[in-house]
């Protein structure tokens, strides 16, 4: 689930979140980092749920404005469709 990150200071935030997840065997929280990675990684990954998330450690717990927008465009279209028959 790890997206291809292109940027290299966002792939290291990556990567430190998951040595951190296989060191600890869980998901890891701000506590378990230092004041500068914790900034570090969510100024790369923004905040914390959503860097677990890119990084593949949590599922997703709302879709994005995006995601919600595309499934309103697939229901309007499902409707259309269904008044024409």
């Amino acid at each position: 689930m790890n997206k291809i990150i292109e940027d290299p200071k966002s792939a290291l935030a990556m990567d430190m979140m998951t040595k951190k997840f296989d060191e600890l065997g869980r998901i890891p929280k701000k506590e378990d980092f230092s004041p500068e990675e914790v900034c570090f990684i969510k100024q790369k990954l923004g905040p914390w749920p959503r860097a677990l998330e890119k990084c593949g450690l949590k599922e997703k717990t709302r879709p994005t404005k995006k995601e919600l927008r595309q499934e309103k465009r697939k229901e309007r279209k499902q409707n259309e469709k269904e008044k024409q028959l």
